[in-house]
């Protein structure tokens, strides 16, 4: 297996659990935290994706510019739910929104449900796209992958 397809699975792998993680704070009522963390887990799971298809190096942290960048076709119907979560990066984490309470205080379980479903879809479509990959770094897919 070649090095970045094993660097894509650590990716893949930490974008799960964060998604878990996400999933156990909105459990636990901590809106705000879920929605930081589902952003985080469709981050690095597009991030896996770059690596997979041999990046050295990934910067960014819109997801929706990360799946743009890639030009995969599968995932340009992802483009809103990234969008979606992307505006959850920075008011999740500070008390700088409209509002005048804090993230926890701002955020609901209607917010981290939806964007738990949104970082879902991106992480399983993730997954699959780094599986075919990996498929055909082993020489059963296309022709011409090192």
């Amino acid at each position: 297996m070649r090095a970045s397809v094993h660097t894509s699975r650590r990716w893949l792998s930490t974008a799960r659990k964060d998604l878990n993680y996400a999933r156990l704070a909105a459990d636990a009522g901590f809106h705000a935290h879920a929605c930081f963390n589902a952003h985080q887990s469709a981050e690095q799971a597009v991030k896996a994706i770059h690596y997979a298809k041999g990046a050295r190096m990934v910067l960014g942290r819109s997801v929706r510019q990360l799946i743009e960048s890639l030009h995969v076709p599968s995932l340009a119907g992802l483009s809103s739910a990234a969008r979606q979560l992307d505006l959850y990066y920075v008011p999740s984490r500070y008390p700088i929104g409209p509002g005048d309470g804090t993230p926890e205080e701002e955020f609901s379980s209607d917010q981290s449900s939806g964007a738990l479903g949104l970082a879902s879809d991106i992480v399983g479509a993730a997954a699959h796209i780094i599986d075919e990959l990996a498929t055909d770094d082993q020489g059963t897919g296309s022709p011409g992958c090192a």
